[in-house]
């Protein structure tokens, strides 16, 4: 990705871009992902407003909403008018004022100033069913739109008084699905599809250049313009999941047929990479291509991102590097660098199941994570690079539910727990398992945790036998006796020291949280109660000064508790829609933050001081695991796949 994090309005924005992932869900593409619209976003347009890059978009939502492209926010409040889906925009400028023309459901063309947010004028009507096609082109030195209908209408606007100035003779084609504009010969030119046909009109006579470009099967859904080698071609997205390169002047097809899409090209833009004219596509197959017109070939791997088909493509340059913005069905705008088209290397490889568990360590000077995954084995990945580290750690005949790292005589260790009721301890530098396996669960072992009790370094696992065990990490041996008091299996755990005394805060399916010393392995003080569904998971941070653990839980909520005083500080951290399954904290910019990862396809990040929520990462499947460096780096397992983020 970069998969963006999604600010929230009025807070500073928080922002992660996604570094290198092992699978193909994510792609390192993928900068930004932006949210806001609750329907499918249907179109996008690019401009610049008062020197900065602006995404326009229209979506079902009836709305159209304007972002900048460099902060990743929304501009001020969304656009309101259309009475039903807004389905197209366009841009372009008048009177030194960047203006936005959309066409709805409702049949009606509106214009927007862009700088102002406000509607200009009173919308323009001609068209008898949905408009779902715009396009802006300057006529005789006035700014015009070219809109298309459901009707089967092409209409052509004066932008500055409001009036239709032309209609182009369609005849009996059906509805008007895409329209282009250009400049062929010095006139100015609009190219239209229908279901079947691809038509180019002179804007100025209102009349058809030739005959009807050929080639096509039923299902022109998109077309753009561009110049290759000093000539303007056209390019054409079909149903057929083909897309075609035009020379509008003969009318004949360039070359063969672009393919790759698996289903319907929904949206066609065109831009300059490298000094080199690309295509780039979206398509009801969930990816978005970059095709170089010159050559006809497809630009590096799909860009895959959207969880549904994708329905619109824009191209800007911000920052100066080009890139796309794409909306889709799945009601998200994306944010994708066209420079890093090129595949880094060999593909990479992991786990072969749900990752289930994700810690942090540095090993001989480089960030390392290490995952555990349902497939049984335990991986370690260079931070840096993505890359894995030597061989898996084999060992756990089952799922590996926990990880856990420390330093244990200058070396970095990784205990782990598993479904086949054991703890292992590895080192991370041999890849070695170190002596034997830590028995007496019962039940899997769901979580480890590590702290100094009495000058030694101990481990804490918790267990579905509704236990907690305290073993010497150096021996192997067990020093206290079963912690007992939840009703139910111990979900989570974590380790910490509060006025000098060794503590360990776990979490049940019994919906509470307790507290217990680890010298003398008694609970301390009543079971902190509030979440109303199983806790998932709990660690621990310094707030204000004060200790603190924060939970998650399956009712949908974030929790913080104070561990001097037992309350709960403040109201539950809402946001997540599902279950949340896993919580980490950091310090990033000099601020205590909680990052929680949840069945809700998001990871996001809280603010402890204030309890507000400061950014949401969208992801294509449910995270069900989230950690993160002290410098702000993340990594995220979700599925079978591993992603890192780092601070953007």
């Amino acid at each position: 990705m970069r998969i963006g994090a999604v600010p929230v309005e009025g807070e500073p924005a928080a922002r992660w871009g996604v570094d290198w992932a092992t699978g193909g869900l994510v792609t390192p593409h993928l900068r930004h992902t932006l949210t806001g619209h609750t329907g499918p976003v249907r179109a996008a347009a690019t401009t610049v407003v008062d020197g900065r890059a602006v995404a326009v978009t229209a979506s079902d939502d009836d709305t159209v909403r304007a972002w900048d492209l460099v902060t990743r926010r929304q501009i001020g409040k969304p656009l309101e008018g259309h009475s039903g889906w807004a389905y197209v925009v366009a841009v372009v400028v008048m009177d030194n004022r960047t203006i936005a023309v959309t066409g709805g459901e409702d049949g009606m063309v509106r214009v927007w100033d862009l700088g102002t947010g406000q509607q200009i004028g009173e919308p323009l009507i001609g068209h008898t069913d949905r408009v779902q096609a715009v396009a802006t082109a300057v006529l005789e030195g006035q700014p015009v739109a070219v809109t298309g209908g459901r009707d089967g209408v092409v209409r052509v606007w004066d932008l500055a008084t409001g009036q239709a100035i032309g209609e182009l003779p369609t005849g009996d084609v059906g509805a008007v699905y895409a329209v282009a504009t250009a400049v062929l010969d010095g006139r100015p030119v609009a190219v239209t599809s229908s279901y079947e046909t691809v038509r180019v009109w002179d804007l100025t006579t209102c009349q058809p250049l030739g005959e009807p470009l050929p080639g096509h099967t039923p299902g022109v859904r998109a077309v753009a313009t561009t110049v290759v080698d000093g000539r303007s071609v056209a390019v054409t997205g079909n149903a057929d999941g083909t897309v075609r390169v035009w020379d509008p002047t003969t009318g004949q097809p360039i070359g063969e047929p672009l393919t790759g899409h698996t289903d319907y090209v929904c949206a066609v833009a065109t831009a300059v990479v490298g000094g080199r004219p690309v295509a780039v596509t979206g398509s009801h197959d969930k990816t978005v291509r970059v095709w170089d017109l010159t050559t006809g070939q497809q630009v590096g791997e799909p860009r895959t991102g959207h969880t549904r088909g994708v329905l619109a493509v824009a191209t800007a340059v911000v920052g100066g590097r080009p890139v796309a913005v794409t909306g889709g069905l799945d009601k998200t705008v994306r944010v994708w660098d066209l420079a890093t088209g090129q595949q880094v290397g060999e593909p990479r490889t992991g786990h072969t199941g749900p990752v289930l568990a994700v810690a942090m360590v540095v090993v001989g000077g480089r960030p390392v994570a290490v995952t555990g995954s349902w497939d049984g084995t335990v991986r370690v990945w260079d931070l840096t690079t993505g890359q894995p580290i030597g061989q898996p750690l084999t060992g756990h005949t089952g799922p590996v539910l926990a990880v856990e790292t420390t330093v244990v005589g200058g070396r970095q260790i990784a205990i782990t727990g598993s479904t086949d009721r054991t703890a292992r301890v590895w080192d991370l530098a041999t890849g070695q398992q170190v002596g034997e396996p830590l028995t007496g669960h019962t039940g899997p072992v769901c979580a480890v945790a590590t702290v100094v009790v009495g000058g030694r370094l101990v481990a804490v696992t918790y267990s579905t036998d509704a236990t907690v065990q305290v073993w010497d990490v150096t021996t192997g041996q067990p020093i206290s006796k079963l912690l007992t008091g939840h009703t139910g299996p111990v979900w989570a755990m974590a380790a910490v020291t509060v006025d000098g005394h060794p503590i360990a805060t776990t979490t049940s399916t019994d919906a509470t949280v307790r507290v217990w010393d680890l010298t003398t392995g008694q609970q301390v003080g009543e079971p902190l109660t509030g979440h109303t569904d199983q806790v998932n998971a709990v660690v621990t941070a310094v707030v204000d000064g004060r200790p603190v653990a924060v939970t998650s839980s399956a009712d949908e909520t974030v929790r913080v508790w104070d561990l001097t005083s037992g309350q709960q500080v403040g109201e539950p951290l809402i946001g997540h829609t599902s279950p949340v399954w896993a919580v980490v904290t950091a310090v990033v910019d000099g601020r205590p933050i909680a990052v929680t990862s949840s069945a809700d396809e998001t990871v996001r990040v809280w603010d402890l001081t204030t309890g507000q929520q400061l950014a949401s990462l969208p992801f294509p499947l449910p995270v069900h695991a989230v950690t993160m460096t002290p410098d702000g780096r993340l990594t995220a397992g979700f599925g079978w796949e591993i992603a890192g983020f780092s601070p953007c």
